[in-house]
């Protein structure tokens, strides 16, 4: 297991329109174009498949190099959230030995899938490791292929979801979902999965209505999906990939 917190910061971003629920939000403020200024730093949980079985519907694209395409998009994903000031910590929750070398010398704590047993459960363990050593924090759970994922634009998503118990983003087809919030002392539910947006909405979850954030919805599970994140920017790691499967 490798060790690191990332130190919080404060982050300038603009306020976003929030689909709200049946409840108010967590905590009240000076208001900036109707988003609550918060201090709020979060611990972002990533689960990482092992990379063999990961991203079967680009096995056409990648052929022989898709595990290292997957790492790669693991990788950019998690330097992004490292980056983000909103985030005080990033764990990484995967049984890969070689993702666990990357993305821990990227500053990510690294903590076994003790579950086995899918992705929920591999974040709802990552959740509670992140927990226990930061109580105070609110917990994020983030999609692990978000190779255009830009700073800035997580840290605006966690500055709306800082005012709601639990609050999701949706993917770019508003079905799925690429991230999934909650305060510190709301029970960390994740529902991630094919027409997961649809539980977040009926678990009563805010759904953040971002208009400016297309990298954070902008997973990547299928070639097409790769084109149109290469045309927001990739990443370093899936950039070098990408151009040589061309």
């Amino acid at each position: 297991m490798v060790l690191l917190s990332l130190p919080f910061r404060r982050w300038p971003c603009r306020g976003q329109a929030v689909r709200l629920p049946d409840h108010r939000p967590a905590a009240a403020g000076s208001m900036v174009a109707g988003v609550t200024e918060s201090p709020l730093s979060w611990s972002l949980v990533i689960p990482v498949k092992v990379l063999a079985r990961a991203k079967s519907r680009l096995s056409g694209l990648a052929g022989p190099a898709r595990s290292a395409l997957a790492l790669a998009m693991a990788a950019d994903t998690v330097s992004a959230a490292a980056a983000c000031p909103a985030v005080g910590a990033v764990v990484v929750v995967t049984d890969d030995a070689a993702a666990e070398g990357t993305l821990s010398a990227l500053g990510a704590m690294v903590v076994a899938d003790e579950p086995d047993a899918g992705l929920n459960p591999a974040l709802a363990h990552g959740a509670a490791a992140a927990a226990a050593r930061w109580p105070a924090a609110g917990t994020a759970g983030l999609a692990a292929d978000l190779p255009a994922l830009r700073p800035d634009e997580l840290a605006r998503a966690l500055r709306a979801a800082a005012q709601w118990p639990e609050a999701f983003v949706a993917d770019a087809a508003g079905t799925g979902t690429t991230l999934y919030t909650a305060r510190p002392g709301t029970p960390f539910r994740p529902r991630f999965g094919a027409g997961s947006a649809s539980r977040y909405r009926a678990g009563g979850a805010a759904e953040l209505m971002l208009a400016d954030v297309p990298s954070l919805r902008s997973d990547v599970d299928t070639p097409d999906d790769l084109s149109r994140a290469a045309g927001l920017g990739l990443g370093p790691r899936t950039a070098v990939l990408a151009a040589q499967l061309r």
